[in-house]
């Protein structure tokens, strides 16, 4: 796993991620939300009430989607300054015809 780009929010995370074909992607998230919430309660002891929401979303780019993606990551108080992180996600659900239920975007 390698990670291309990483950034995000107060309430979210954005992470642009290679994964070979040999890791599954529950997987990898369980060792992005493992390794890092060890990390976070390692380094900022005021931080020990830290905890990753159950789920997550993932989504799938071509190689030519790299540059707009990573722009995309660093430019995320832009994008929040516009539309909450949950408006956002609902509009990209409906323009991809991805059904959702509402519960999982608490």
């Amino acid at each position: 796993m390698t990670a291309i780009e990483i950034g995000g929010m107060e309430d979210h995370v954005h992470a642009l991620i290679t994964l070979p074909s040999t890791l599954s992607l529950s997987k990898a998230m369980q060792l992005l939300k493992g390794n890092s919430s060890k990390w976070i309660h390692e380094t900022f002891p005021e931080r020990q009430a830290f905890e990753w929401q159950e789920g997550y979303g993932a989504f799938s780019i071509g190689v030519s989607g790299i540059e707009t993606t990573v722009d995309y990551i660093k430019r995320q108080g832009e994008h929040h300054r516009q539309r909450s992180f949950k408006e956002e996600l609902i509009e990209f659900l409906k323009k991809h015809n991805q059904s959702y239920d509402d519960t999982m975007l608490d």
